[in-house]
């Protein structure tokens, strides 16, 4: 079965040098496969998902000590790091500074 609401994982980053001012602007990373833009057509890779987008699902279930690999792939986004950003569909940091 499956649920009839869908509680999502978003990670997000700001150029900002105060994150914490109103003013900021947070920049959301995109996922080849994770819900998102209600927009988008859905992606459909049959039989198989793509890991990291599915398991953004379950992690919206539990809290980020049940799944410290969440703080690791912030980390890693932080770092512009090939091997996370390459996991994304798009980096809206590509470019510019790290966030």
């Amino acid at each position: 079965s499956i649920t009839k609401e869908r509680t999502e994982v978003v990670i997000q980053g700001t150029s900002s040098e105060d994150p914490n001012d109103p003013a900021a602007v947070w920049e959301e990373y995109d996922f080849k496969c994770k819900p998102g833009d209600l927009k988008r057509r859905p992606c459909f890779i049959s039989p198989y998902h793509y890991r990291l987008d599915w398991l953004m699902w379950f992690a919206a279930f539990q809290t980020y000590e049940q799944n410290e690999w969440i703080i690791h792939l912030a980390g890693k986004l932080l770092a512009q790091e090939e091997s996370a950003l390459s996991l994304m569909a798009r980096n809206p940091f590509a470019g510019r500074a790290p966030p």
